[in-house]
C-alpha cells in the first residue's frame, strides 16, 4: 500500500475513534482553587467544548474520597473522563485530548483534505509548545503556601490530614496509596519551613515574567498575535498572583505584561473560569465558603 493509502487508512480509524468518543460528554472534575483546574477549563470554554462539571475542592478534602481517588491515585486535579479514558496530566488535555476534540467538531472535513494532503492541522506551533511546558514547570503550589498566612495555613494542613487519615480507614484497599498522600502532606510541611524553596520558586517566576515581558512587546499574545493555547497556561499565574494580592510586585511594574493582563481579563473564558469566583467581593464569598465549612468540620471532628 502507498504512503498516500497508508495515511488515509490511518485517517478514517482516527476519525472514527473521535466521532465514538463525541458521543461521550467530558467529564471534567476541578475547582477554581487549582491553577491545572484554570487551565483547563479555559481552554475547553476557548475551544467551545461541551462538558459536565464536577467541583472536587482540594482545601476539603474532596480530592482524597475513595471515589475520585480511584479515578487518579495522586490525588490532583484536573480529572478529565471521556468514556473510558481518565487522563490526569495538564498539559496532555490541552496540548492533546482538548485540541483534537475541537478539530474533530469544526474541522473534520478539512482533516481528511490535510492528511490526505500530507498535513497535519491538529498540530501546535512549537513556541506554544515551549512556553506552555515552561509556564507548567513553575512550582506554583509552595509559592502560594508560602504566602497564606501560617496559622491558617497550618490549620488547613492539619485538617486535610485528619481527612486522609479517615478515608484510609474507611477504604482499607486503598490504604498505601492514601498513605503515600499522608507522608507527602507532612513533607510539604516541612518545606515550608525551608525559606530556600521560596527563593528558588520565586526567582523561577521573575525569570518567566521578565521573558513573558519581552515576547508580549513582540506579539499581542503570548505565541502569536491571535490568542492561543499557550495563553490558557498564564493567566491562572497571572490570576493567582493578584488573588495573593502581588499584581504590584510582579505584574503592574512590567508594562507589557500589565496591558495584556487588562486585555484577557474582558475575554469570556476568563470571566466564567475564574472572574466569576475572585474578582472583587466575589473572592470573599469563595474563600470564607471554604473556611467556614473547614471550621466546622474540625469542631464537629466530621473528616
Amino acid at each position: 500500500m502507498s504512503g498516500k493509502g497508508r495515511r488515509r487508512c490511518g485517517l478514517g480509524a482516527e476519525i472514527l475513534v473521535l466521532l465514538v468518543q463525541a458521543d461521550d460528554i467530558m467529564q471534567l472534575y476541578h475547582h477554581p482553587f487549582s491553577l491545572d483546574s484554570q487551565k483547563v477549563r479555559l481552554a475547553l470554554e476557548e475551544k467551545g467544548i461541551d462538558y459536565t462539571s464536577y467541583h472536587v475542592n482540594p482545601l476539603t478534602g474532596k480530592n482524597m474520597d475513595a471515589f475520585f481517588f480511584r479515578k487518579n491515585p495522586s490525588g490532583k486535579i484536573p480529572v478529565l473522563q471521556n468514556g473510558s479514558h481518565i487522563i490526569y496530566d495538564t498539559i496532555e488535555i490541552i496540548q492533546r485530548r482538548i485540541l483534537t476534540y475541537s478539530k474533530m467538531h469544526r474541522y473534520i472535513e478539512r482533516i481528511a483534505e490535510t492528511v490526505s494532503s500530507g498535513g497535519n492541522s491538529t498540530t501546535l506551533s512549537s513556541d506554544v509548545i515551549e512556553w506552555t511546558h515552561k509556564l507548567q514547570e513553575w512550582d506554583s503550589k509552595h509559592f502560594t503556601l508560602f504566602h497564606i498566612p501560617a496559622k491558617h495555613r497550618l490549620y488547613v494542613s492539619k485538617f486535610l490530614r485528619h481527612v486522609i487519615i479517615a478515608r484510609m480507614a474507611e477504604s482499607p484497599n486503598l490504604a498505601s496509596d492514601y498513605h503515600r498522600k499522608l507522608k507527602e502532606a507532612y513533607e510539604t510541611d516541612d518545606k515550608m519551613k525551608n525559606v530556600e524553596v521560596l527563593i528558588q520558586s520565586k526567582d523561577h517566576l521573575v525569570k518567566l515574567l521578565d521573558e513573558l515581558e519581552v515576547k508580549l512587546g513582540e506579539t499581542s499574545y503570548l505565541g502569536g498575535v491571535e490568542f492561543n493555547l499557550a495563553n490558557v497556561v498564564v493567566i491562572p499565574v497571572l490570576a493567582r498572583l493578584e488573588l495573593l494580592k502581588l499584581e504590584d510586585e510582579y505584574i503592574n511594574i512590567r508594562p507589557n505584561l500589565a496591558d495584556y493582563w487588562v486585555v484577557v481579563k474582558q475575554r469570556p473564558s476568563y470571566k466564567k473560569v475564574i472572574g466569576r469566583y475572585f474578582d472583587g467581593w466575589r473572592k470573599r464569598k469563595t474563600l470564607l465558603k471554604t473556611w467556614c465549612f473547614i471550621r466546622m468540620r474540625s469542631l464537629l471532628r466530621k473528616y
